[in-house]
């Protein structure tokens, strides 16, 4: 069976998997900045005053990966259900709940802490769990674009995804600065804007997208939830590594990009407007570094942009722990901030180059008939890193404000070793 769609049909296929993943990234963009800051409150109102820090980290931090519980569960499935029944299906699906979910952590949002504290926490919770099953689908989207590219261009075609959650990640922050700065009283406002968005991103799948996935793909295992998957695909010598290393990377950035906010707001002692910047500042780092990578692509293989990209993030994740000395030192935070911006965009470009690079490894080493299962497996264990990057991260957020950095950083840099075992492997 031929997976190779006609050339238009391609060109147009990458063009709205692009959109569609831009605009529903906006949504993701707008209550990322929030969410920590929200939770805390709440998880402060529920919580008895005399609770140890380290338990409201924890909280904190499930709060945060309740999304990526979801998504390691469902990205799998997905992407086996799309090389079954199709791309556009399903793709379809995660832009619906999208819309419900983020309207209800617009509503759990503009609960008091004071009052409903118990039920806006528990509410959050839910949002955070249907907006991971719904967001699981970005496998799938990865899956279009392997449909629609040769293996030797798979790394520009990954680089879009990491150009859309970019551009995404840089508008959405900044709809949520204004939308704080309009409405400065109602907080749900931020949660019912990124439904909006996601409904647009919806109507514009229904009506525009094409489908690039003859239904019938690969009949070995008809179950959904299938966990010898990951022993298959984790065992393999070709791709076991390469995921591994897009597992740590997660993980470090995830411990890292949780603690963002709070130290933002903590430390330097930014107003939640001002923190939407410093998030639109690393959306706009990665936007700009995807659109450089993609034609270095065509000259640079993977196994050099991942090395280049672990040595770049983990050494900018670590530098994050000095920034966060010279406030517990008096520094002002003008003072701080371009060291701060500085170190960001260190760690945002290297996180930049090196996950395309994996993500088209992992690509290209896969089985056609089976992108939308084997990608999944990878966005799974990168939801998994996501799980457990906000619970360590925010964990050792609150005994010490240094610590997650100084641990992600490590994690990021111990990748190292593992490089020339990838770069001894065969591409399928």
């Amino acid at each position: 069976m031929s997976t190779e769609p006609a050339k238009p049909l391609s060109k147009a296929a990458l063009f709205l998997v692009f959109v569609v993943v831009f605009i529903d990234l906006l949504g993701f963009g707008i209550v990322l900045p929030l969410l920590p800051i929200y939770g805390d409150t709440y998880v402060a109102s529920v919580l008895p005053k005399d609770a140890s820090k380290a338990l409201q980290g924890i909280i904190l931090g499930l709060l945060m990966s309740t999304f990526s519980v979801m998504q390691f569960l469902f990205a799998p499935a997905w992407g086996k259900l799309s090389d079954r029944i199709g791309r556009k299906p399903i793709l379809l699906l995660g832009l619906f709940g999208s819309v419900v979910f983020y309207a209800l952590f617009g509503y759990a949002s503009g609960l008091s802490h004071e009052t409903a504290a118990p039920l806006a926490l528990a509410l959050l919770f839910v949002s955070r769990l249907g907006a991971g099953i719904a967001g699981a689908t970005i496998s799938t989207a990865q899956a279009v674009i392997a449909d629609c590219t040769p293996k030797e261009s798979r790394s520009r075609g990954m680089a879009l995804i990491g150009a859309a959650f970019g551009i995404g990640f840089t508008f959405g922050p900044l709809i949520g600065f204004a939308a704080l700065s309009f409405f400065p009283q109602n907080a749900g406002a931020t949660g019912y804007i990124a439904a909006g968005l996601s409904l647009i991103a919806l109507l514009i799948g229904i009506f525009k997208m094409p489908e690039t996935r003859t239904p019938g793909g690969h009949q070995a295992a008809r179950k959904l939830f299938d966990f010898a998957t990951f022993r298959e695909v984790l065992s393999s010598k070709n791709l076991g590594p390469v995921i591994m290393v897009f597992f740590l990377a997660t993980f470090g950035f995830g411990s890292f990009e949780s603690t963002l906010a709070m130290m933002n707001q903590n430390l330097l002692k930014f107003e939640k407007n001002w923190n939407f910047l410093i998030f639109a500042y690393v959306g706009f780092t990665l936007a700009i570094a995807n659109g450089f990578y993609r034609p270095l692509a065509k000259r640079v293989s993977e196994v050099v942009f991942m090395t280049i990209g672990i040595l770049l993030m983990g050494s900018g994740v670590a530098s994050l722990a000095g920034v966060t000395y010279l406030s517990e030192q008096g520094w002002s935070p003008s003072s701080i901030m371009p060291i701060m911006l500085a170190t960001l965009t260190i760690c945002v470009v290297g996180f930049a180059i090196l996950t395309p690079s994996a993500q088209a490894l992992v690509s290209r080493r896969a089985d056609p008939e089976r992108q939308g299962e084997i990608l999944g497996v990878n966005q799974s264990c990168s939801s998994l890193a996501r799980i457990l990057g906000p619970v360590v991260g925010l964990t050792l957020y609150k005994i010490s404000p240094m610590l997650p950095f100084l641990f992600g950083g490590f994690i990021v840099l111990a990748m190292l070793p593992i490089m020339p075992r990838i770069s001894r492997g065969t591409d399928a």
